[in-house]
């Protein structure tokens, strides 16, 4: 049986990693933009919110705390993705670059609230629907004693998260309610992944020290 000859020398070639739907998707959408046809890249577009929308929703939702803050949020993070998409670099995650603008995107409204002290409120009917989004997202057909169970412990974590240092809250919430690795967060937020993985400890430590070993 014939072999393929090898090369005194040479490295098998590495293999390319596999990006995201949402990346391909932006690199298209970028090429259209960058050929003038601004139409057919909006068309394209609509897919890319529709891939990011939930996700982006879950995360504005754990920094705002108020479902209509974070959905204009989110609505400002996609027309500045929009806006500046031949800046996205294709063959990197789309996920990352959009994720540090919806950070922003939140940091700026956090910013302009004159009422700072709505992080330290009781839950509100706010809270509830903002519960449900996210109970909505992790399982589609709770039973009425799961859905309980979830507002209950949701309405815990989000009550102590919104006490933790702005750093600890960002790092949790990008880790733990995004999924992000601390790679990932620290891309997105300019920290450095030693900084990221030393906030993420404080924040766990903290909010258990708040809500028991069970978090």
């Amino acid at each position: 049986m014939a072999t393929t000859p090898i090369v005194d020398g040479a490295s098998p070639p590495e293999s390319t990693p596999t990006l995201s739907q949402a990346s391909v998707v932006a690199a298209e959408v970028k090429a259209l933009v960058t050929a003038g046809d601004r139409a057919a890249a909006h068309d394209r577009f609509n897919a890319l919110v529709l891939l990011q929308q939930r996700r982006a929703l879950r995360v504005a939702y754990q920094y705002l705390r108020d479902t209509a803050d974070a959905d204009e949020a989110v609505q400002d993070a996609f027309v500045k993705v929009f806006v500046h998409i031949e800046q996205y670099r294709e063959g990197l995650p789309f996920e990352v670059w959009f994720t540090r603008i919806l950070v922003n995107c939140c940091l700026d409204r956090l910013k302009s609230r004159s009422r700072q002290q709505r992080w330290l409120a009781a839950p509100s009917v706010d809270d509830e629907t903002g519960a449900r989004l996210v109970e909505q997202v992790a399982s589609p057909m709770p039973s009425n004693e799961h859905r309980l169970l979830v507002r209950e412990r949701w309405r815990q974590l989000a009550a102590a998260v919104a006490v933790l240092p702005d750093r600890q809250k960002q790092v949790f919430t990008l880790c733990h309610v995004d999924g992000r690795t601390p790679s990932e967060v620290a891309e997105a937020t300019g920290m450095s992944p030693a900084t990221v993985r030393v906030h993420l400890f404080r924040a766990i430590r903290k909010l258990r020290g708040m809500l028991g070993e069970g978090l």
